[in-house]
This record gives C-alpha cells, structure tokens and sequence, in this order.
C-alpha cells in the first residue's frame, strides 16, 4: 500500500506552512486572509495527489468522528438487519457513517462494546438495548453523550426512544384471528424475556382473549435452547393444546413453530407472526404478520440523533410508530 500523505509532506511539497495547508483543508482561507491563489494551488494538489485526511487525527482535533454506533440484539434477525440497512443509508445522507454490531442478549459483551465505541469517540449511540445496561447508558448520558433507544425502552434510563406500538398490534393481531379466520383456541408464543416489547405483546395478546371469554394459552420459549427442543416444545404445545390458531411473538419463533408443524404434520393452519419475513407469503400455511414500520423508526431514530449532536433538542422525545397488519 502506498504511504498516506500527511499535511506536514503536502505543506513541505508546496513550500507553504503546515498551518496554512490545515486553514485551507478546513475552509478557513478567507478567514484567515490566504489570497486565492495560494488556496487553489493547495486545493488542486490535494485533488492531484488524492489526499485523505486522517479520521482518526481528525476526531481527537475536533471531538467528532462523523460516526454513529449501531448496537442490536441480533444482525442477522431479519427486523434488525433491514433496520440497520435503512439507518445506515440515512445517517449517511446527513454525513455520518455507522458502525454496527450484535450484542448477542450477553450483557458483559453489551457493556464491552458500547466502551470500544465512547473510547473511539464516536459522535452517538442508537442501542436496542439487552437486559442490565441501564448504568452503562446513564454514565453515557451523564457525560452528555447523544443515545437513541428502539425497540426496546428501559424504565430507569430517561432518554429519546422510538418503539412500535407492541400491546395494540399484538392486539391487533389476535382480533385478526378472532374476526377474519374464525379461531377459537389461539395460542400465544413468546420467549421468557422480560425486555418491555415482549410483554407489551403478551398484554396485547391478553387484552383480545379476555375480551370474547377464551382461555389464555400462552407458551415461554427459552432462547437458549436448541432449535430442536423448541420445535418439540412447540409440537407439543400446539397438539396439547388442540390449537386452531397461533401468534408468535417473533418471526423467528414463527419460523421455528412452522417447522413443526411441517415435521408433524399438525392440524393448524391459522398463524400470524409479530414482525415480516420474506418466506411467510410462500409458504404453507401462510403466516400473517404485523410488521413493524422499518422506515418510519429509522428516519425518526436518526432525526432525533442527528438534532441531539447539533444541540437542537430541548426535550426528550418519546416516540411510538403504529404497526401494519399484513393479512395473508
């Protein structure tokens, strides 16, 4: 690889002081009286010669690095990876770039990561935040560092959060199996997580069943297990259960209790799914979803980042974006 040009080798190419190359790379000439002459002959070897600046000498000089931390439970969860992809391409039409990562539900590895990112001085944080980070991200707020939370709020840490409205779409959803495919026995799939997106489903869930008089059938997947040993968990759940319907609280969840039903032949044909996937429309039965609007969160949780780096917010946003039912 060729040797990075420094502004010390352009200044002692040009002949000109290393001060006076830095006032015309930063837009200063003017300013600083440099006649035009000198600054176009510095502009136009920098182009000639493609000069790169420093990123990393840059932010310590100026206290921004033009970069966003992205932190999420999962990348390569489908919600998650088209969230990331839309941030990405907004954050950089306002001149940042994002660098993003799982945090795998592992608190030490969550708390890890979010100090490789403050120590690398990146400008802000957007965090779908794991159980046991609220200490963590209220020393971040406390030295006035810009945090946006999504998906998933915590109650002790005061900052801008942008979720979806998870009891009504799940609420939503079941009402969808009541009135439009006629269930009786639905049944309700969720993991034993207590991160508040979970139980705002499981209340959504609840609140349509209470409402017509039918049991509450509810089924708490350990994410830990095996893929195996949740699909038996689920065969058995839905055949016990004499299921006619079924709400997964995840599109993953969903996906898992589709392959039980494929592997057991089993008799249940209504399914919707909280959160899309590209496969519930191909397969057999189909899956109805309540998905998420992707964009919307992303334009809002990148709005409200860029506004806290340039100082523009005077008060903590709390924002709640409806979800569509996508009925198959």
């Amino acid at each position: 690889m060729k040797k990075r040009l420094s502004i010390s080798d352009i200044a002692n190419n040009l002949g000109v002081s290393v001060t006076t190359v830095s006032f015309i790379l930063n837009g200063k000439a003017k300013e600083k009286r440099i006649s035009d002459a000198l600054a176009k002959r510095v502009l136009d070897y920098v182009k000639k010669v493609d000069y790169k600046p420093n990123q990393l000498a840059k932010s310590l000089r100026t206290g921004k690095s033009k970069s966003i931390g992205l932190l999420v439970e999962d990348i390569s969860n489908p919600f998650f990876a088209n969230i990331a992809d839309r941030i990405e391409k907004l954050a950089y039409d306002h001149g940042y770039h994002i660098i993003y990562c799982s945090m795998k539900n592992d608190e030490q590895r969550a708390k890890e990561l979010i100090q490789l990112f403050y120590d690398r001085q990146i400008d802000g944080f957007i965090i779908a935040p794991t159980e046991g980070l609220s200490d963590v991200i209220n020393n971040l707020l406390k030295s006035s560092v810009p945090v946006v939370l999504f998906d998933r709020p915590l109650a002790d840490v005061d900052t801008h959060t942008v979720i979806s409205e998870n009891v009504e779409g799940a609420y939503q959803g079941t009402m969808f199996l009541l009135e439009q495919k006629n269930a009786k026995r639905i049944g309700f799939v969720t993991t034993n997580s207590t991160q508040s997106q979970m139980k705002g489903r499981l209340e959504g869930y609840m609140k349509a069943v209470d409402n017509v008089g039918m049991d509450l059938l509810v089924k708490k997947i350990n994410p830990a297990q095996t893929e195996e040993e949740v699909v038996s968990q689920l065969k058995d759940f839905i055949s016990d259960n004499k299921l006619d319907a079924v709400l997964f609280a995840t599109n993953y969840l969903a996906i898992n209790g589709l392959k039980a039903i494929k592997q057991y032949q089993l008799e249940v044909d209504k399914l919707i799914s909280f959160d899309e996937n590209t496969t519930f429309g191909l397969v057999n039965p189909p899956v109805s979803a309540i998905s998420q609007n992707i964009q919307e969160i992303a334009q809002e949780v990148v709005r409200i980042l860029v506004n806290q780096i340039h100082g523009k917010l005077d008060k903590i946003e709390k924002v709640v974006i409806p979800c569509n039912l996508i009925a198959r």
